[in-house]
């Protein structure tokens, strides 16, 4: 679907389509709607013919362009302003017309106004005091070597944040800095590209600014020998590919964030010759908004294409919160990966708020109710185990809707909203972090929210199974209320406007499986964590839940590929927290090879189901290093459930099917029949008190529910 005239691929390639095509001439950085930084890279294409010219804004920019590396004219054109460009080609008394709108380098393209207050961090990033309140710095260049007396140390890139106005920090753990000016070092190691080259290892780091945010690039490069440029062939250093970091956790934002534990990159992918990128507003713990993550990919890509040419393929790459960003990116900003490896994921943002407001509700009614096992209270939660869902409600840093939670350190107290001492204070809320794209309530002013739980049988399923009793199954129901405003609790429960959640799902703020994930290949790997206790919410089902709604949205699913690991493997990636086994990045690198070689006329989406590589199937990695491969079923379904079972979590107890995404029920009259003869006529007069308007029809679409169709939205 189109919105506003504007096409939905992007030309960040020859494996992209655009429907400017037929202009002989079109943009290669970036869309040409997206342009930031005063540049763009353009090439010619088509028959063009003879004394060919072009111009920018009546400016004859002909002789800028030079054939590229495949022969196709290509220049990088500058000294664009701000707004609206006209570009056009004449060729053999033709003329096309293309439009280029340029946007500052700090931004907002798409993403809407800048959030506001926002405190700058690049010193902490190693650039030096910001030159500007929208926290510009001047760029930096560095080049660390790993050394053979070091080479078998730890094998991860550490980044030192730096704590003077230095460089920023050197990579540690076998590297040691190196001057470019000086003669290749004694003790240089060598690694081995996944292209064949053997070169000397080591890795060039920049780091500069864009949208505000800090971006750090990374490859290796020999120095002495040219960076790969987008009229050259790519170095024996770059294998031609791109890896694109996500960070996890979930932030309100107001502040540039630091690189921290992301910026610490694999040094396995740059072993093998990958680039790597990433930034501190890609990262969720520093803002966990997504089109301003979308923005700042968009951004630092295009970036990384002016100055070294289209990667062959851009993988998205991780956890969390990362996994978070990768789908809602991939769904509503096509284009921008071709690939994505989300890590022990959540859907979205939306859901995953929902998700901790639950608990909070659920360990709330149950604090001071009558005796309950807790066995009995983990059967309501739908969780593994009850302190999983208890420790999470209990717990500030989770509670998503309360303005006064989760503020960053750099927003002085007295700034932050209180309903009495300060109420036009800064709201930290996870609503409020997105309200370009939520808008503003019309009575209150405030962000509007989406959390709602009208009708919401809580333990339904637990009654009937009978692990619970009818006495426990409405005292929690009485009991449970919902939030107001401020993320505070009341006795009612919470409402959402129907207008709201219409806009909720047609914007993409819940992931649903629509947009640009049909044509995407994704390997979704979950370190498996149900059982062990852990409190952060990164369970099983939720794998499931995005498969529910791909096949909901497409009516197909085998884009995606479940992976599994060991328990084991959950300790390490949370170690380190952006590790994947190595094996994963090869396995996507080889699908999107097949992919682009595929030489026939079938939909693009037919071509990636048809194109993935045999060994790469559902299924889950065993303690013995051995895998086993079978189709993900759920709840429980073969050996890996076995191994490795889902759970769920309230909403999937109260009857809501496994996609996990009605974000308001639809509503029925009470209906004796749904309690398996577990409720007297007493008590389903009792619940018919609690439920006057009635209870949950999961059995119809939720309340303004609707898939995703609208792509590359401004706010």
């Amino acid at each position: 679907m189109l919105l506003a005239g504007v096409p939905l691929a992007m030309a960040y390639g020859a494996s992209v389509s655009t429907n400017y095509e037929a202009l002989k001439v079109r943009v290669v950085s970036s869309r040409p709607d997206t342009v930031s930084g005063g540049s763009a890279l353009v090439q010619l294409g088509g028959q063009t013919g003879l004394g060919w010219r072009i111009h920018l804004n009546g400016r004859d920019v002909s002789d800028e362009f030079h054939p590229d590396a495949s022969g196709v004219p290509t220049a990088l054109l500058t000294g664009l302003k701000v707004g609206a460009n006209a570009l056009q080609l004449r060729s053999s008394g033709r003329t096309s017309s293309l439009r280029i709108t340029n946007h500052p380098p700090a931004g907002p393209i798409f993403s809407g106004a800048h959030q506001k207050p926002f405190a700058c961090q690049t010193f902490e990033n190693g650039l030096g005091r910001a030159t500007d309140s929208d926290c510009a710095a001047a760029t930096v260049v560095e080049d660390d070597y790993k050394s053979k007396q070091r080479a078998n140390e730890q094998n991860l890139i550490q980044i030192r944040v730096a704590e003077s106005n230095a460089a920023p920090g050197s990579l540690s753990s076998g590297f040691k800095p190196y001057n470019t000016a000086d003669p290749l070092p004694d003790d240089v190691a060598e690694t081995l590209t996944a292209d064949g080259h053997t070169v000397p290892y080591i890795v060039r780091r920049e780091i500069g600014t864009l949208n505000r945010a800090v971006y750090d690039i990374q490859v290796l490069h020999v120095p002495g020998q040219p960076l790969p440029t987008p009229w050259t062939l790519p170095t024996p250093g770059w294998n031609g590919r791109l890896v694109y970091i996500f960070g996890g956790g979930c932030g309100a934002g107001y502040h540039q964030g630091t690189l921290g534990a992301v910026g610490r990159t694999e040094e396995p992918l740059l072993a093998e010759g990958y680039a790597v990128a990433t930034s501190t507003l890609n990262i969720f713990g520093n803002n966990c908004d997504d089109r301003v993550s979308a923005e700042t990919l968009s951004m630092v890509k295009e970036h990384f294409i002016k100055a070294f040419g289209v990667p062959v393929h851009t993988i998205g790459w991780g956890g969390s919160g990362g996994a978070m960003q990768q789908y809602l990116i991939a769904q509503n900003y096509p284009g921008l990966l071709d690939g994505i490896i989300p890590v022990a994921s959540f859907p979205d943002v939306v859901t995953y708020a929902r998700y901790g407001a639950d608990c909070i509700l659920l360990a709330h009614a149950l604090k001071s109710a009558s005796a309950w096992t807790q066995s009995q209270k983990t059967a309501v939660s739908g969780f593994a185990t009850w302190s999983q869902c208890s420790d999470w409600g209990t717990s500030p840093s989770y509670h998503y809707l309360d303005p006064r939670s989760n503020c960053p350190d750099t927003l002085p107290g007295k700034s932050i909203y209180d309903p009495i001492g300060n109420p036009r204070g800064v709201r930290c809320d996870l609503i409020s972090n997105e309200i370009n794209v939520f808008g503003h309530d019309d009575e209150t002013g405030q962000a509007r929210s989406p959390f709602d739980n009208v009708g919401v049988q809580y333990g339904l399923r637990a009654l009937r199974d009978g692990r619970i009793d009818a006495a426990h199954f409405l005292e929690l129901n009485e009991r449970v209320g919902g939030f107001d405003a401020n993320g505070d609790f009341v006795a009612s429960r919470s409402q959402a406007r129907e207008s709201t959640l219409r806009a909720v799902y047609q914007r993409g703020l819940v992931l649903t499986g629509g947009g640009g994930l049909e044509s995407l290949p994704i390997i979704d790997w979950r370190p498996y964590s149900d059982d062990l206790g852990v409190v952060d919410g990164h369970h099983r089902f939720l794998s499931f839940a995005t498969r529910a709604r791909l096949l909901a949205a497409n009516g197909r699913a085998d884009n995606q590929v479940m992976i599994v690991g060991t328990r084991e493997s959950w300790f390490e990636w949370k170690s380190a927290r952006d590790r994947v086994p190595q094996g994963l990045i090869g396995q996507m690198d080889h699908w999107l090879d097949r992919i682009a070689a595929d030489p026939t006329d079938r939909p693009e989406p037919q071509k990636v189901v048809d194109n993935k590589p045999v060994d790469l199937a559902d299924g889950c990695e065993t303690l013995d290093s051995r895998t086993i491969s079978e189709p993900a079923t759920y709840p429980d379904g073969g050996r890996c459930g076995q191994l490795y079972p889902a759970y769920g979590n309230s909403r999937i107890v109260a009857g809501e099917p496994i996609s996990d995404d009605v974000l308001k029920c639809a509503l029925k009259p009470i209906d004796p029949n749904d309690y398996a003869g577990r409720l007297t006529d007493a008590e389903l007069q009792r619940l018919r008190a609690l439920f006057p308007g009635g209870v949950c029809d999961y059995s119809r679409p939720g309340v303004g529910q609707e898939r995703t169709l609208a792509t590359w939205q401004h706010f």
